[in-house]
C-alpha cells in the first residue's frame, strides 16, 4: 500500500491527514485515493467507486451496442462524474434546473434581436477574451492518447480558475463543461474515455459565462500526421468562416451569410450542414438572431450596430444530412465522412464588425491562421 503520510483526505469537506487508502483502487493501480477514516472513506463511496471504472481501461463500455454507427467512431463509456463548480461562481439560470431549461431563453423567445449597450460590449469583450484563453489552453492538451475526458477536466479548471461558470454544463442536461467533436461528428460531442488517435481531428467548442454574459467560439485542430483530403476540409471550413465574417456591417440581412458560406464550401467538393445555426449570445447562451449557413434560407432580421452573435459553419467531406447518437447530443455526419467547424462571436460596429473571440498574443501557434 502507498505511504499515506503524505496525503490529505479526499472526502468532500475533510482536509484531516490520511490514514488509509482504498483497497479497489491499490489493486487497479489507481493513484490519489486516501481517506482520513472508514466514516469519510464511506460517506464518499456513491462518488467514489465510478473512479475504479474512468480509470480503469479495462472497464471502459460502448453504451449503445445495438445503435447503428455511421462511421468508426465510438462513445466510450462510462463518463467521469459531473464536475463541481464553486458555489462562489455566479452561474446562469439553468445551471440548477433538473431538466437544464433557461426560464430566460424560454420566456425571451427569438423574435427580437438584442442591440448591447457600450456598457453590455465591454463584459462582452471581457469574457470573450477569457474564452479565448480557455480555448488556448485545451489546444496545448490536445496530442495522441489524451482522452478527450482529460481535455474537458483542462477546461473545465481553466473556465473556475477564471472565476467563470462553463456554459455547456447541466444545458438542457449537457454532462459536460466542453464539445469535444472528433472526426465524423458535427457537434456536440460529449467528452469521454477514448483516447485521441493519431489522424484525428477534433473540435474543440468552449463556452462560458461571467458578469451575465456567455462567451462562445470553436475550433478544429489536427492531431498528429492527418490526410490531405482532412486537411482541406478544415482549411475551407475556416475559410467559410472568414467569407462570412467579411460581409459584417449594419444593413446586411442576416439570411445573406449563408450564401458566402455554401458557395464556397461547394466549390472545394463540400457541403454545409443544416440543422444547427448560428446565433445571438450575450445574456442568453443562445437567442435571436438564428443564422443559418446555408444558402436560400429564411433568416429574419438586418445587421445593426450593438449586435452580437456567432457564426459558426459546420462543412461535411460528404452529404450534409446528420443524425444523433442515443445519448440525444451528439450529432454526426449520416456518411460517417468527416465534418469540421470553425466559430467566433462578432459586434456589428458603426462601420463593419470585430472579432470579440479573436486571437491573443500569446494564443498557440496555429495549424490554421485562426
Amino acid at each position: 500500500m502507498t505511504d499515506t503520510s503524505n496525503h490529505t483526505c479526499e472526502a468532500e469537506g475533510c482536509s484531516k491527514p490520511a490514514s488509509l487508502q482504498c483497497p479497489n483502487c491499490v489493486k487497479l493501480e489507481l493513484k490519489n485515493s486516501f481517506f482520513c477514516s472508514q466514516d469519510c472513506f464511506r460517506k464518499s463511496w456513491s462518488t467514489h467507486k465510478a473512479k475504479h471504472q474512468v480509470e480503469n481501461p479495462k472497464a471502459t463500455y460502448d453504451p449503445f451496442p445495438s445503435y447503428r454507427y455511421t462511421g468508426s467512431l465510438r462513445p466510450v463509456y462510462p463518463l467521469s462524474p459531473r464536475r463541481a463548480v464553486p458555489e462562489d461562481i455566479p452561474r446562469p439560470d439553468y445551471a440548477n434546473d433538473p431538466r437544464g431549461y433557461s426560464r430566460i431563453e424560454q420566456s425571451f423567445g427569438n423574435a427580437q434581436i438584442i442591440a448591447m449597450t457600450p456598457e453590455e460590449i465591454e463584459k462582452m469583450r471581457n469574457v470573450c477574451k477569457l474564452g479565448r484563453e480557455v480555448l488556448d489552453i485545451a489546444a496545448r492538451a490536445i496530442k495522441v492518447g489524451v482522452t478527450t475526458d482529460e481535455i474537458d477536466r483542462v477546461v473545465h479548471e481553466a473556465t473556475i480558475e477564471r472565476k467563470a461558470y462553463p456554459s455547456p454544463l447541466n444545458y438542457y442536461q449537457f454532462p459536460k463543461s466542453v464539445c469535444t467533436s472528433i472526426n465524423e461528428v458535427v457537434c456536440h460531442g460529449i467528452p469521454d474515455q477514448r483516447p485521441l488517435q493519431d489522424g484525428d481531428i477534433i473540435n474543440i467548442d468552449i463556452s462560458l459565462y461571467k458578469d451575465g454574459f456567455h462567451a462562445d467560439l470553436n475550433k478544429t485542430y489536427f492531431v498528429g500526421n492527418v490526410d490531405e483530403q482532412s486537411k482541406k476540409l478544415v482549411k475551407t471550413t475556416r475559410e467559410c468562416l472568414q467569407k462570412a465574417i467579411d460581409m459584417v456591417k449594419p444593413g446586411v440581412r442576416y439570411r445573406d451569410l449563408g450564401s458566402a458560406i455554401e458557395a464556397h464550401a461547394a466549390a472545394n467538393g463540400f457541403s454545409v450542414v443544416r440543422t444547427y445555426c448560428g446565433h445571438g449570445v450575450g445574456k442568453m447562451f443562445h437567442s435571436a438572431p438564428n443564422i443559418p449557413h446555408y444558402a436560400k434560407n429564411k433568416a429574419i432580421g438586418i445587421m445593426k450596430a450593438g449586435h452580437v452573435f456567432t457564426i459558426e459553419p459546420m462543412i461535411n467531406a460528404g452529404s450534409y444530412n446528420d443524425q444523433t447518437w442515443r445519448d440525444n447530443w451528439t450529432a454526426v455526419t449520416v456518411d460517417g465522412k468527416r465534418s469540421a467547424q470553425f466559430e467566433h462571436t462578432i459586434l456589428v460596429t458603426e462601420t463593419g464588425y470585430e472579432i470579440l473571440t479573436g486571437r491573443l498574443s500569446d494564443s498557440p501557434p496555429s495549424q490554421l491562421s485562426f
